[in-house]
């Protein structure tokens, strides 16, 4: 979901953020009547924006990358400590969707000129992370799922937030994106947790 015309200023104030063509796909600038376009070199002004860039949207990005680092660094424990496949095949789809979005709004944030740093972000607390990382089998499916619950219910949160008081376009796709991809991974992790109680002793 990289944006390959962004903004370039962010401060919060609602300004209008310059197009600046970017690095991946090309843009195409139309020639006059009869003439060919031309392919936009990278870094170049290409006018203003119809969308507003304001704190809110900053606020968004800079909480949600590294609340999602945490969801990969949570995902990467189920392979090496879990024998369900099921979980496996979760922690693959969180990586997979988390990671594209943690790059797409690293690039947001630089084209804004707010390079990406440490804005706190995570739901889990480093005791339960060392729970986690010392938990095996049942127990630590168990755990994972209750974790990564609250932490998907966290990022809805944010990204709701973002949907009531953001303004960039980007953002705010990137906002509904983790409302409905997040979602149903929280229906999943509540049946999975329920089908591990059926299935434990007693």
């Amino acid at each position: 979901m990289t944006s390959v015309l962004a903004g370039c200023a962010a401060d919060g104030s609602g300004e209008r953020a310059p197009l600046v063509a970017g690095t991946g796909a090309p843009v195409i600038i139309p020639g006059g009547p009869g003439d060919p376009g031309r392919r936009a070199a990278a870094g170049e002004r290409l006018g203003v924006s119809e969308a507003h860039v304001t704190a809110a949207d900053v606020r968004f990005a800079e909480g949600m990358i590294p609340h999602h680092a945490q969801a990969l660094e949570m995902a990467a424990l189920v392979a090496p400590r879990s024998s369900s496949a099921v979980l496996r095949t979760l922690a693959d789809r969180i990586t997979a969707a988390q990671r594209p979005e943690i790059a797409a709004m690293t690039s947001w944030l630089r084209s804004v000129g707010r390079p990406p740093g440490p804005h706190g972000g995570h739901t889990v607390t480093q005791e339960q992370m060392n729970r986690l990382r010392a938990a095996r089998g049942a127990a630590f499916d168990e755990l994972f799922l209750n974790l990564m619950i609250a932490h998907h219910e966290e990022a809805m949160t944010m990204a709701g937030q973002q949907l009531r008081s953001g303004t960039d376009r980007t953002m705010l796709a990137t906002a509904k994106d983790v409302l409905s991809g997040q979602g149903v991974e929280i229906a999943r992790m509540r049946r999975l947790l329920r089908d591990q109680a059926l299935r434990s002793p007693g």
